[in-house]
């Protein structure tokens, strides 16, 4: 089902990207609102305002920029089929980005015994002074993101999204479906493994 102009590119981006000129001062919550009701010019301006918040969230995911751009247009797709469940307990974003999140994982789980993450397993922090822990010391902000990515799943998920797209500790428990205590204590225990990892890398300071 095509959710945008009859005819032609059926792909969700390029239909987006199409001027919208009424609704621009309409809020989130208000456009979700106009999707439940079947107006399809909302589903092309939250789109427009949330596909590259979408889209690097899932990038950081699942390591694939071409999987990101499918389950990104799948988001939207919930999008139009869930807008009348929304109960606006949380922002738009958020909401958007827990359906991004599932399905994200759902893909990871599906590809998981076909493809090995080679970057993740080079970034696993060595011991020794090897060359490839050589080169991260010329970037400290290079090396931080393959520590990040080394990481285990569920400390990585919260520095992600509350460091790299700007989440509160209370917007990361609603994305994630768990407890604020709980985010607060996988924060804790990635940024310590974190610092841990800067300094063993040779860099004076730490986490920040």
């Amino acid at each position: 089902m095509n959710l945008f102009a009859s005819g032609g590119d059926t792909a969700l981006e390029s239909q987006a990207a199409r001027p919208v000129m009424t609704g621009l001062a309409a809020s989130d919550r208000e456009l979700v609102d106009r999707v439940a009701k079947g107006d399809r010019a909302a589903v092309r301006l939250l789109f427009m305002r949330h596909h590259a918040r979408v889209y690097r969230f899932v990038v950081r995911q699942t390591g694939s920029e071409m999987l990101a751009e499918d389950i990104t247009n799948e988001v939207f797709l919930e999008l139009w089929k869930q807008a009348a469940a929304f109960e606006g307990r949380s922002e738009v974003s958020t909401w958007l980005l827990g359906i991004a999140r599932f399905k994200a994982l759902s893909a990871r789980r599906k590809r998981q015994e076909e493809q090995i993450d080679e970057d993740q397993a080079a970034a696993v922090p060595d011991s020794a002074d090897t060359p490839e822990v050589t080169t991260m010391k010329q970037d400290k902000g290079a090396a931080l993101r393959r520590f990040v990515d080394a990481l285990p799943e569920e400390h990585r998920t919260v520095i992600d999204l509350a460091y790299y797209h700007g989440l509160s500790v209370s917007e990361i428990g609603e994305v994630l479906g768990i407890p604020v205590a709980t985010v607060k204590t996988r924060m804790f225990y990635a940024r310590k493994k974190l610092g841990e990892a800067l300094k063993a890398a040779g860099y004076d300071r730490g986490w920040p």
